[in-house]
């Protein structure tokens, strides 16, 4: 059994997609982000950073904390949307997303959405290099299927779950045909749906 610490968020998404796309079984324990309960002692002792999401696989009583690093552990667990043949080029677009992609639209988030009026410089400057993304992801799948090739991977859910708030962004996603494409193909997997929704039977996928 997978226990799931997660809130409703890109990077909670991930996990509760990959999950249902590798079919085991797990439990979800919400994390109230606006509460403070990720600051709480219990908390810490299982997420060193106060982060969500985090597992504990009660199988082997262990835990792991950061979304990239709990993808990697659970697809090799499955032996799913990890191919051996495939792991270099899709380790390449999980670490883009983990480092470029998830912190920079997540600034994005806080000066253009959140907190807009308040730093011209800093919703300038992320919204640049957001849309900047959005053209790259542009041009790797004008040529690529997924991101990492052929194959549907982990980088791909990681990637998708963050461009899931376009609608955020004002950066225009159906103005970027390939990138629209790949999303709506995900969007319609029915792990993706049900992963999405499961902290919000309400929620509905934006679709370009």
């Amino acid at each position: 059994m997978i226990e799931l610490f997660t809130a409703d968020t890109p990077n909670g998404w991930k996990i509760s997609i990959m999950l249902e796309e590798i079919g085991l079984k797990y439990r979800v324990t919400k994390v109230n982000l606006s509460e403070g309960e990720q600051h709480k002692p219990e908390f810490k002792k299982i997420s060193p950073f106060n982060k969500i999401p985090v597992i504990t696989d009660h199988e082997n009583n262990k835990s792991i904390f950061e979304s990239g690093a709990i993808l990697m552990y659970l697809a090799e667990k499955s032996k799913k949307l990890y191919p051996e043949k495939n792991k270099l080029e899709i380790n390449q677009w999980l670490m883009a997303q983990m480092g470029l992609i998830g912190p920079m639209i997540g600034q994005h988030h806080q000066f253009h959405y959140y907190h807009q009026g308040k730093s011209e410089w800093g919703e300038d400057r992320y919204f640049k290099i957001t849309r900047k993304l959005y053209e790259d992801l542009e041009a790797r799948l004008s040529k690529s299927e997924y991101l990492a090739g052929k194959e549907y991977s982990i980088a791909d859910i990681a990637t998708w779950s963050w461009i899931a708030r376009h609608k955020r962004h004002d950066i225009g996603l159906v103005y970027f045909k390939s990138l629209s494409r790949w999303f709506v193909e995900i969007a319609k997997r029915p792990a993706v749906i049900k992963g999405f929704k499961v902290l919000n039977k309400d929620a509905e996928i934006d679709y370009p």
